[in-house]
């Protein structure tokens, strides 16, 4: 029995490098875009220890696909300085999220509002403690307006909630 001399075709590899680029650029955009999601997602938070209220915001953020990182701290005045707050905005707790700061019971869904539309401002605030709030629920509930604030302290009303 005599052996013949296999031909071999040669692979074609651009293809294979093609789909292989674009596998690995598509692998890395979409990590790239989770990490931005989850950026966007996880909100520090500056509060006292013994504040319950501030803890049941939290709870309300997580609540609302936030992912709260808390600091308890013996003051949270000097993180409203250092992020920018007016002291006529002034509540129990501020916050930070993707590049706004966020001061008092400001409901999740304001906040995934700002994130979306990325207005030029400093953050929003809901200055006091209005009861029906997120975090000072209670039978009752006060009007209150959550505030779009800026750099040089103005403000603007950026969402209403009615009292009872």
């Amino acid at each position: 029995m005599k052996l013949r001399p296999v031909k071999l075709r040669p692979v074609k590899l651009r293809p294979m490098i093609l789909y292989g680029f674009l596998g690995v650029s598509f692998a890395l955009f979409v990590t790239a875009a989770l990490r931005l999601r989850a950026a966007d997602n996880e909100i520090i938070v500056y509060k006292t220890p013994t504040c319950g209220c501030c803890g049941k915001w939290v709870e309300h953020l997580k609540a609302n696909r936030f992912e709260p990182v808390v600091k308890e701290v013996p003051s949270t005045a000097e993180y409203r300085r250092q992020y920018g707050v007016p002291d006529k905005l002034l509540s129990c707790h501020t916050a930070t999220v993707g590049g706004y700061t966020i001061e008092g019971h400001v409901p999740a869904a304001d906040i995934h509002r700002l994130l979306k539309t990325r207005p030029k401002a400093k953050g929003l605030a809901v200055p006091g403690m209005p009861l029906g709030s997120p975090g000072m629920e209670a039978r009752r509930r006060d009007a209150y307006s959550v505030l779009l604030f800026h750099a040089d302290g103005r403000t603007s009303v950026y969402q209403k909630y009615p009292g009872d």
